[in-house]
């Protein structure tokens, strides 16, 4: 004769009490209401600070709450959590508050008018003229400079994963290392002294995009060997039991698995490139004029655009509301560059099946 198994229902006496889970939240209104209070007590004018305020008594304050119900163990747990979120919301509130600022004074003069003409024979001083001829001049030159660094990045990572031993392998390592850390200034005084004052090639698009492509290297070998490095050794291995060549299994296995990650890395180090300042004003020179040709005169960019605005604005405010809408475009060409790198990579990425 079979009995049916009996089930304690009783809650169980090794689970202690629990603060709700809404409880964060609380502990969050709570401390800002607090922080409020104590700034206008204390005098206090900045909104950061009362934002200090109350990061600091959210912090504290989930450690004694916590403490006092759920233990001095559950406290230290919930107090790493809280210290978590503080220093997210400190790292996106400034953020934000950039991107805000520039979209809120950029749009002002931000139209298809601004975007399709450029300053021609309109002095920095006065209003109108445009952003084009610094659009065209920044995809060409960070266009080129990807051209350059790209495959040399992609190929210099594939000897360091796949071939790279010995001593040669070791000073590449220490030489990309080095070059990840350089000024951009140094980049484009080395080109500066070869290309304009040795070779006496002059100033020009090109002559940047040398500059921004030093820049450039590091980044894409670094990113392209991690990404190779993520490439499970099995799959190397079993190409190669089937009598592939090292070079076929590289361009047929190692490749396309890693494509996703490499193309990420690709287009970061474009972000990266495309709001440099200096080595585009000592080697592009710039120009208010259109200049479609790279390789001849100088031209014009987007961030030495926006220099050049706030630098000979002369309080002029037209001159002022260009380089921010300037640099609400820049932004915008950066963001778009984000997507696009997360878009091929998820499109890239190796399908996985049950």
């Amino acid at each position: 004769m079979s009995h049916a198994p009996v089930t304690d229902k009783r809650p169980s006496s090794l689970r202690g009490a629990q603060l709700p889970k809404w409880s964060p939240w609380g502990i969050a209104a709570g401390s800002v209401v607090l922080a409020v209070v104590i700034g206008l007590a204390g005098g206090l004018d900045s909104r950061v600070q009362w934002g200090l305020i109350a990061a600091l008594l959210f912090v504290f304050g989930t450690y004694a709450i916590a403490a006092r119900v759920e233990g001095r163990r559950q406290a230290k747990d919930r107090v790493a959590t809280s210290l978590v979120w503080v220093c997210f919301l400190i790292a996106v509130i400034p953020l934000a508050s950039l991107i805000w600022e520039t979209a809120k004074r950029g749009i002002k003069v931000f139209d298809v008018y601004f975007l399709t003409h450029s300053m021609g024979v309109v002095a920095d001083t006065e209003p109108g003229g445009g952003i084009y001829h610094a659009i065209l001049g920044t995809l060409e030159q960070v266009g080129i400079a990807t051209l350059i660094a790209v495959p040399v990045g992609v190929l210099t990572a594939i000897y360091l994963v796949e071939y790279g031993r010995g001593g040669l392998a070791k000073a590449v390592t220490f030489f990309v290392d080095v070059m990840t850390g350089i000024p951009s200034i140094v980049a484009g005084l080395f080109v500066l002294s070869f290309w304009i004052l040795i070779l006496d090639m002059g100033y020009s698009g090109f002559a940047g995009s040398l500059a921004l492509a030093i820049l450039m290297m590091p980044v894409v070998v670094r990113s392209t060997e991690e990404m190779l490095k993520l490439v499970p050794n099995e799959l190397r291995e079993a190409s190669l039991a089937l009598g592939v060549p090292k070079w076929r299994t590289i361009i047929k296995v190692v490749l396309p698995t890693s494509i996703g990650g490499i193309i990420t890395g690709v287009m970061l180090a474009v972000a990266r490139i495309t709001g440099e300042t200096a080595p585009v004003l000592l080697l592009v020179w710039g120009t208010g004029f259109i200049n479609s040709n790279p390789f001849e005169d100088p031209q014009a960019s987007l961030p030495l655009y926006i220099y050049q605005q706030y630098a000979n604005s002369a309080g002029s405010g037209a001159a002022y509301d260009r380089a921010w809408a300037a640099a609400l475009a820049l932004i915008a060409f950066v963001m778009i560059l984000n997507l696009a790198a997360r878009g091929i990579a998820r499109w890239k990425a190796p399908k996985t099946g049950r």
